[in-house]
C-alpha cells in the first residue's frame, strides 16, 4: 500500500516532534496517531531516556480502543524489545492499529525487528518515507548503534584556492559572518566539538557555540587531543562543561571512550592536521568545507596528507547540499561509502 499524502503530511509533523527530544543515549524520536479517515487523533515524542517511547507517548493521549484501525505515522521503525520500556511494536498491535508508516529501519540487534513483528501481527507497513530528514536527526545515535563509535562531522574553512591560512599563518576571518553563524548553530547541535592541542595553543580558543554574544542553552563538550599540555589559563578551561583531554594520537581509542561516556556526535574543529587525520582514517562521516571567494595562496593547505597517492585512491564524496551563506559557500557532504550502504 503506497504512501499518501495524508500519511506524507503526517510524517512531516512526527519530524517535528522527533527534534523537541533531547540529545542523548536513545534516539530522537516523533509519532502522530491518524484516525481512518486521515484526521490527527495524537501526537507523541520521546523525551529522553527511560520516559515512554513516542509512540507510547502518542497512544497515552487516547482513550482505550481509540487508536482501533488507525495509523501510526513515526520517524523510526517501532521498537521490538523490553528495556525500560516495553516493546512499542506490541503497544501498537495491542492498541488496535491498522497501519504504521516510518522512516527509518532501526539497526540494532536487540530492538531491531519491530516490522516484521507487526506484520506478523496482521498491520500494514510501510517504510522510507523521508528517511533522509529522518536520518539527519538521528545520524549521532545510527552511528552508535552501527559503528559503536560517535558520529564524526569534520570542519574547516578555505579559501577558494584550497588555503586554511595566509602565509603568515593568519586566518581571522577567511569566512564572513553569515558562515561563522552557522557554524556555532552546528556546534550547539554536537554532543562534544573536537580540537588538536596545535589549535588550543595557537588560538587559545572557547570552543563554546554561541549566539550572537549570548551562548545556546546547549554546549558542546569540549575535547583537546594530542601529548602537549594545556595552560592552566586557557579559555577551554573556562567552557560551561568540563573538558576531556586525551594524551594520545590514536583517534579509535579517543572515539571509543566518547562513545562509552554516552556521547554520539562529534564536530571535529581542529587545524589541517587533525582534519586530515580523521579523513585519513576514514572517520569522517560528513565533511562541512566552508568556501570563502577569496585566494591566499602559499602552502597553508586546508588539508595535508590524507593517504591518497593516486586518483584511484581518492576520497569520494556525495554532495548533500550547497548552501549559500552571505559571500560563502558551504558543501556538506558524506563519503560514497556512507549513508548509500547504510553505515553512516
Amino acid at each position: 500500500m503506497a504512501v499518501n499524502e495524508t500519511e506524507r503530511r503526517a510524517m512531516t509533523r512526527a519530524l517535528e516532534l522527533a527534534a523537541l527530544g533531547p540529545r542523548g543515549v536513545n534516539p530522537q524520536v516523533g509519532a502522530v496517531i491518524l484516525s481512518p479517515d486521515g484526521s490527527v487523533l495524537a501526537e507523541g515524542w520521546h523525551h529522553g531516556a527511560g520516559t515512554p517511547h513516542a509512540e507510547v507517548d502518542a497512544l497515552s493521549k487516547l482513550a482505550p480502543g481509540a487508536a482501533g484501525g488507525a495509523t501510526a505515522v513515526v520517524t523510526l521503525e517501532p521498537c521490538n524489545h523490553t528495556g525500560r520500556t516495553g516493546p512499542c511494536a506490541v503497544a501498537l498491535i495491542e492498541a488496535g492499529v491498522a497501519r504504521v508508516v516510518y522512516a527509518l529501519d532501526d539497526p540494532g540487534a536487540v530492538s531491531g525487528g519491530g516490522a516484521d513483528r507487526l506484520r506478523a501481527a496482521g498491520v500494514s507497513v510501510d517504510s522510507g518515507e523521508q528517511a533522509d530528514a529522518a536520518h539527519a536527526i538521528i545520524d549521532g545515535w545510527l552511528t552508535a548503534q552501527r559503528l559503536g563509535r560517535p558520529h564524526v562531522t569534520v570542519k574547516w574553512a578555505q579559501s577558494l584556492d584550497g588555503r586554511a591560512a595566509a602565509s603568515d599563518g593568519s586566518s581571522q576571518w577567511i569566512t564572513g559572518p553569515e558562515a561563522r553563524a552557522d557554524v556555532h548553530r552546528r556546534r550547539a547541535a554536537a554532543a562534544a566539538i573536537v580540537v588538536g592541542t596545535g589549535t588550543v595553543l595557537a588560538d587559545d580558543p572557547s570552543l563554546t557555540a554561541r549566539d550572537g554574544d549570548a551562548l545556546f542553552a546547549e554546549q558542546p563538550i569540549p575535547v583537546v587531543i594530542g601529548s602537549r599540555p594545556t595552560p592552566a589559563d586557557a579559555a577551554i578551561r573556562r567552557h560551561p562543561k568540563p573538558p576531556l583531554f586525551y594524551d594520545t594520537h590514536d583517534l579509535h581509542t579517543v572515539l571509543a571512550d566518547l562513545h562509552s561516556r554516552g556521547i554520539q556526535s562529534v564536530f571535529v574543529e581542529g587545524g589541517p592536521t587533525l582534519a586530515s587525520a580523521f579523513v585519513a582514517q576514514g572517520l569522517a562521516d560528513r565533511v562541512l568545507a566552508y568556501i570563502a571567494p577569496v585566494l591566499l595562496g602559499g602552502d597553508r593547505l586546508a588539508l595535508t596528507d590524507i593517504g591518497v597517492a593516486s586518483i584511484d585512491a581518492a576520497h569520494r564524496l556525495t554532495v548533500e547540499e550547497w548552501l549559500p551563506l552571505g559571500a560563502d559557500l558551504l558543501a556538506i557532504a558524506h563519503p560514497v561509502l556512507g549513508l548509500e550502504e547504510g553505515v553512516a
